[in-house]
């Protein structure tokens, strides 16, 4: 641990100790999920909250994601603010018709007069070795969807006040953490949230190329933009953390200072979230760019076996691939006659 005022902790920590003073500041929150109770949940982020919350408030669901979302839908309109926890990512489809077909248009439905705040955790990505349906990147589905927010917090500040964020808003939220960053540690300021909930972020300065990314790829994105300034390239890394709505004025001006942007996910690149990313960057910065936008992300398979998963998800080297065929795009060469 940190100082008393900025303690040190991991990602799915910091998750919990969020979920901790939503429900402290607010008896109306309450937390359901499979297992979530007496057993914490699969990746103990809700450890220890039934024993001191109890169990009117920290409710162990049966096997069944759409029942889950579906008595969410009823206590938010019962004057509850339910989060509701999915086990894992590739589980979220059984509740795939009650999220998008109820939860997204209930307040459009009414007019605007009835609130939907429900939040939805959703464990998502590779690294932790599982088989399918453990490790999918299913974001691009509900950024889609209209009626939707959706974020992902790539460092435990972030999650401990996107969290709190999400539950405070009076629309659904689809609360993304990166399995794969949930026991990497990191500072968490707790006396007040540095940004709002749907602002993207640059977390490192540069000149030459632009890094676009969220959740699990801050991390790779950083380490990356290091590899690369020992080549004397200058990459600027944003993280997006919002997904629906995309706060888009950081990534422009990004984009018009450096001239070359990648977009970095785990997810499959095609009819992605990345895809959308680079359309509007090509239309709104079109004069400015000097290479195309580049894409980095998972190729377009089903999520392999864990040994080879190394293969699948984007690492350092495939971003600086990235990187490098930005800077080598040549205008120039491409007009020659």
């Amino acid at each position: 641990m940190g100082d008393t005022q900025t303690p040190v902790m991991p990602l799915a920590r910091s998750i919990t100790a969020g979920l901790r003073a939503a429900m402290a500041a607010d008896s109306r929150v309450m937390l359901l999920g499979e297992d979530i109770g007496r057993l914490g949940g699969v990746f103990t982020v809700t450890a220890g909250l039934q024993e001191e919350f109890g169990v009117r408030r920290v409710v162990d669901t049966p096997l069944s994601e759409g029942g889950i979302i579906g008595s969410a839908i009823g206590l938010a309109k019962a004057g509850f603010r339910p989060v509701c926890e999915i086990q894992f990512d590739g589980f979220i489809f059984p509740g795939f018709d009650q999220i998008t077909s109820q939860l997204s248009r209930m307040t459009t439905r009414h007019a605007g007069s009835l609130a939907m705040p429900v939040v939805v955790r959703v464990p998502y990505g590779g690294g932790i070795g599982a088989v399918e349906h453990h490790q999918e990147s299913p974001e691009a589905y509900f950024a889609h969807t209209p009626g939707l927010r959706v974020v992902s917090p790539g460092s435990p500040d972030d999650a401990y006040w996107m969290i709190q964020q999400a539950i405070e808003s009076d629309d659904p939220v689809l609360f993304f953490e990166p399995k794969r960053r949930y026991w990497q540690t990191g500072p968490v300021e707790l006396s007040a949230a540095v940004v709002g909930l749907h602002r993207a972020r640059v977390l490192r300065e540069g000149t030459d190329v632009t890094l676009v990314g969220w959740g699990a790829m801050v991390g790779v994105m950083a380490d990356a933009a290091l590899a690369a300034e020992q080549d004397g390239v200058s990459a600027e890394v944003i993280d997006l953390r919002s997904l629906a709505p995309i706060d888009y004025g950081p990534i422009l001006r990004s984009a018009e200072k450096t001239g070359r942007v990648v977009v970095v996910q785990e997810a499959p690149a095609s009819v992605s979230v990345a895809s959308e990313l680079a359309a509007q960057v090509s239309q709104r910065c079109f004069f400015s760019l000097e290479a195309p936008v580049i894409r980095v992300g998972g190729f377009d398979v089903p999520f392999p076996p864990a040994r080879l998963e190394r293969l699948q998800v984007p690492d350092v080297d495939r971003v600086l691939e990235g990187i490098q065929a930005a800077l080598d795009y040549s205008i120039q060469e491409v007009r020659r006659p």
